[in-house]
């Protein structure tokens, strides 16, 4: 639903994913946003954000991977299967990201989703429940 590429860690980068985020969603029903304990996820510019945005903020028990499992499946996915070509500029990057994301969300059938692609479920979910996740 959003993502943004830099080359820091800042939260002011993290917003504006969540920005993306919010631009891209498709109802307005309440929210949970579950990440880990970084620094950027616990800002003030962060959780202000969320906040205002009205969606929950939720995070791990501690420093346990396990605890965020399906946020690095994703990036393990994107890396593994997408992010395959080295990138001579940053905008080629860019490209590469918005395109591996488009096809990951809109193409690319997934096991656990009975080999349904993740923006079907989303779309058939968002008229049913609150809660539904996309990167």
């Amino acid at each position: 639903m959003g993502y943004h590429l830099s080359d820091d860690m800042s939260a002011e980068n993290v917003v504006m994913a969540m920005k993306m985020a919010n631009k891209n969603r498709t109802n307005s029903k309440g929210l949970i946003y579950h990440s880990d304990r970084g620094l950027l996820y616990c800002s003030y510019v962060y959780q202000s954000e969320l906040k205002k945005s009205n969606v929950i903020p939720s995070m791990t028990d501690g420093y346990d991977c396990y605890q965020n499992a399906l946020a690095e499946r994703i990036n393990g996915i994107l890396k593994a299967e997408f992010l395959l070509n080295k990138c001579n500029t940053g905008q080629e990057l860019k490209q590469l990201i918005k395109e591996s994301i488009r096809t990951y969300n809109e193409k690319r059938p997934h096991l656990s989703l009975n080999y349904k692609i993740p923006n079907f479920i989303h779309n058939k979910k968002s008229s049913e429940d609150s809660f539904a996740g996309l990167i």
